[in-house]
């Protein structure tokens, strides 16, 4: 069975993008940690990353690089943060966020549900700021 993950990259779920080309795709998480909280996924299904071929695993962290240096241009934040997972959804995904102190790193503080038009705005934002 397909990852929730699988069925956004597919359309099958409404996602939020900022970034895709044909191995990754990059979209705001809707349950932000901070403003402009993005999932950079393969879109192959691996569930571990230490699984991940060594090109892949260079090419997803390129693209995470390239999102957060985004989001400092857009969200003027003095560090952004990363965090390699796969617990909630086995399908390896790499959360990169705008963080402006330590407790920003701490995943209880994820935010409810955001708002859609919150989500298109700080993709705007993050677009923005790659072009």
């Amino acid at each position: 069975m397909a990852t929730i993950f699988t069925r956004i990259i597919d359309g099958e779920i409404p996602g939020t993008f900022v970034y895709e080309d044909d191995r990754v795709v990059a979209f705001l998480d809707i349950e932000p940690m901070t403003d402009g909280h993005v999932l950079v996924v393969p879109r192959e299904e691996i569930e571990h990353w230490i699984d991940m071929p060594e090109d892949l695993t260079a090419h997803v962290i390129h693209v995470a690089q390239r999102i957060g240096k985004a989001q400092k241009a857009a969200f003027d934040c003095p560090k952004v943060g990363v965090l390699i997972q796969g617990y909630e959804v086995p399908h390896v995904h790499v959360h990169v966020w705008p963080t402006y102190g330590l407790a920003d790193f701490d995943p209880r503080n994820k935010g409810p549900m955001a708002d859609p038009a919150v989500l298109q705005a700080n993709a705007e934002k993050i677009v923005g700021a790659l072009s």
